[in-house]
């Protein structure tokens, strides 16, 4: 298990650095680099659905996450064709995301924690290609050489797919209600990670912020495996609430309530593969898109407010606390 995690965190945090990198090095010269990454991030997050009920189906989770990574580096080569570099790495970038996240569900022994692991190393991987991508020093032929590399890593690295509770009944009726309340807390984590901004997010802090954000949703995992899901969801959004009020003042209180809201992330993965035993690549790609609907406030020039933050934790909250406790029943 640890070395499939593994690879596939690193290969995480490098589809995503690649992905921003190209952005910003390449795309951003087109003049049309908003429209592009609203194209970019349809391919990403909104095709992961379709595309998880495939892999369900073709069962190579590992092979998809390498065809993912090499997709992303053929965009690389087609700079002079902007769209058509946003969207392969859109698609790319979603069937690694789908590949990598199923082999890393097959390997967590029904635990959160590996997910939050496996989750976490993508917003570090976004802040630094976005940083250096807005740079000269780093060659974008090293980022595609990159995703070359690491797809062979993934190909190499192979791990037992266990498979538990494919064969139980699916009844998207019965789970609709839990099913959408998890849909609606990504779109909400989304919305506010995009639309809320902080005037002392620069430097040192600005650093201090992704690491907590990367971290938050590695801690969610293993705190939801030791104390519980629904008490961790609510001991961690509560204080999140509680702490987005004070940090336009406080980086350091805005530094917390970003960890702490992004705890809920592996949560709702875990409840979502345990809801449809039979369709984890489907759920996978449902709450997926949830990041987009997010996104998509923040595309048009929508801003949020600390204290509507905190609001928007706490109705994740009563969204999230049903599908967890569906997930949970034996």
């Amino acid at each position: 298990m640890k070395r499939t995690l593994a690879a596939c965190c690193a290969a995480h945090f490098l589809v995503d650095f690649a992905c921003a990198f190209l952005a910003f090095r390449c795309l951003d010269r087109s003049g049309s680099l908003p429209a592009l990454l609203l194209a970019y991030n349809f391919c990403a997050f909104a095709v992961q659905m379709p595309l998880g009920l495939l892999a369900d189906r073709w069962d190579r989770d590992g092979l998809l996450a390498a065809v993912g990574a090499l997709t992303t580096a053929l965009a690389f080569g087609l700079t002079h064709f902007p769209w058509l570099a946003a969207v392969l790495a859109g698609l790319g970038n979603a069937a690694f995301h789908v590949g990598a996240g199923l082999e890393t569900l097959s390997v967590s022994r029904g635990k959160a924690g590996p997910l939050g692991v496996f989750v976490s190393p993508g917003a570090v991987g976004l802040f630094c290609g976005t940083a250096l991508g807005k740079g000269e020093t780093f060659p974008a032929w090293g980022a595609a050489m990159a995703l070359v590399l690491i797809a062979a890593l993934l190909l190499l690295t192979k791990q037992p797919r266990p498979r538990c509770g494919e064969s139980a009944p699916l009844s998207l009726r019965a789970l609709g209600l839990p099913l959408l309340g998890l849909l609606a807390v990504v779109a909400l984590r989304s919305w506010v990670g995009m639309g809320l901004t902080f005037d002392w997010k620069t430097g040192v802090w600005a650093w201090l912020l992704v690491l907590a954000l990367a971290a938050g949703k590695a801690a969610g995992g293993y705190a939801a495996d030791r104390f519980g899901f629904r008490r961790t969801a609510a001991a961690s959004l509560l204080l999140a609430a509680a702490l987005y009020p004070l940090s336009p003042g406080s980086p350091a209180l805005g530094v917390t309530a970003v960890f702490l809201f992004n705890m809920t992330m592996p949560l709702t993965l875990w409840a979502s593969a345990r809801l449809l035993p039979s369709a984890r690549g489907f759920a996978f790609g449902l709450l997926t898109f949830g990041l987009f609907l997010g996104f998509l406030p923040a595309a048009f020039g929508r801003t949020l407010s600390a204290p509507m933050a905190a609001v928007w934790a706490l109705v994740s909250l009563a969204l999230l606390l049903p599908g967890l406790g569906k997930a949970v029943e034996p």
